[in-house]
């Protein structure tokens, strides 16, 4: 009898091992809080392994998870949920998520008026534009850093910033390179990278890269982006910029 305590235990112990390592395909339906109807092409990515879809017009979904893997639900005018998934919802998929509608405050806006002539050499002058976009070359790489103005120290700027071994980037992402492999995967999967190229809350992005979103502008800024491109940017450009000076980051170190 003992003997067969203590194989059973084993049993169920590899088998609850067994299945937390295992990939399964969970179903769900992602319906309005309020209405209690389902919503149709609702983005459902898996933020663990960087893979998406989304749902059909009757609001249901299925994509391949594992145990304690994090899901994110995310729709234009919805509040986005992440949830994790259980044992439970393996065993008694599918369920339900329910998402609410945001709650939006509109500020007054001010409309600008331009007297425009009609000739290009002269309009050109009347409409304001963003002149804080610059990138300086570096020898040696393929591309530069946006330094966001054009003062006589801004390369000095951009280059102690990169050579600061205390950068914000490197105490971010630095020491944890899986974050870092999830920019990479999201490159690859259509669903997530269509997503991020309508998303400009930053919020999805946070999500995915397990950060706060409000770290994102200060990446951003140590990088050199200039205000004007961390203020207009979609999430699909932001994470390419991440990228972008993350690798740049680890040539110039490597260089040192």
């Amino acid at each position: 009898m003992r003997y067969f305590v203590v194989f059973l235990f084993v049993f169920v112990a590899n088998l609850g091992w067994a299945q937390k390592d295992t990939l399964v395909n969970i179903k769900g339906t992602v319906v309005n809080n309020e209405t209690k109807l389902p919503i149709g092409n609702v983005n459902v990515i898996n933020a663990t392994r960087v893979t998406g879809t989304a749902t059909s017009g009757s609001g249901t979904f299925e994509i391949a998870t594992k145990l304690n893997d994090t899901l994110l639900f995310s729709y234009v005018g919805f509040e986005t949920v992440k949830v994790k998934v259980t044992n439970d919802w393996i065993k008694n998929n599918p369920t339900k998520i329910y998402l609410t509608e945001k709650a939006y405050v509109l500020d007054e806006v001010v409309i600008r008026q331009y007297q425009l002539t009609g000739y290009v050499e002269v309009d050109t002058q009347l409409i304001p534009v963003a002149d804080d976009g610059f990138r300086y070359s570096i020898s040696g790489l393929n591309a530069g850093y946006e330094a966001g103005d054009k003062a006589p120290g801004a390369v000095s700027k951009v280059l102690g910033s990169i050579f600061n071994p205390a950068d914000f980037l490197y105490n971010t992402f630095g020491k944890r390179p899986k974050e870092m492999k999830k920019l990479k995967e999201m490159k690859k999967d259509d669903t997530v990278r269509n997503l991020l190229a309508t998303k400009f809350d930053r919020e999805t992005l946070a999500a995915l890269l397990e950060i706060d979103k409000d770290d994102i502008p200060l990446i951003l800024q140590n990088c050199n982006y200039s205000e004007y491109f961390i203020q207009t940017a979609n999430d699909l450009q932001i994470m390419d910029a991440i990228s972008l000076c993350y690798e740049e980051y680890k040539v110039l170190k490597k260089n040192k």
